[in-house]
């Protein structure tokens, strides 16, 4: 794990460790009060479109191509990428998801996606 980057479950107990928090899904979590998840920012636009979402519907077998849609349509984001990465530049920052899968999931290839963008002058 990125020690600027953190991930973390929605339905998971934040922490103070936690840095900013930032949700990363385009939907609020269901059943989650905004008082529990101490949530700093809602980057709803760094979330997949809705169509993609549906489409992948957390099926691991349209993994890959999940991750290359999504690359997709994060390319047409800079401006939200940059303030992010700008962000992590100042500190942790826990990016917070709803989905179940922690390992295959839209908050995993955005953390990749902005690792790189840190790394590349």
């Amino acid at each position: 794990m990125s020690s600027r980057i953190w991930l973390r479950r929605a339905y998971d107990t934040p922490t103070r460790n936690d840095g900013h928090r930032v949700l990363v899904d385009r939907i609020w979590p269901r059943g989650v009060s905004k008082e529990d998840a101490r949530i700093d920012d809602w980057a709803r636009e760094l979330a997949p479109s809705d169509d993609l979402r549906r489409w992948f519907d957390h099926d691991t077998e349209r993994w890959d191509e999940f991750q290359r849609r999504y690359r997709a349509e994060l390319r047409r984001q800079e401006q939200s990428l940059d303030q992010l990465a700008r962000r992590i530049d100042e500190g942790r920052v826990t990016l917070v998801y709803g989905a179940r899968d922690e390992h295959h999931n839209n908050a995993v290839v955005l953390r990749h996606v902005l690792e790189l963008r840190r790394q590349t002058p």
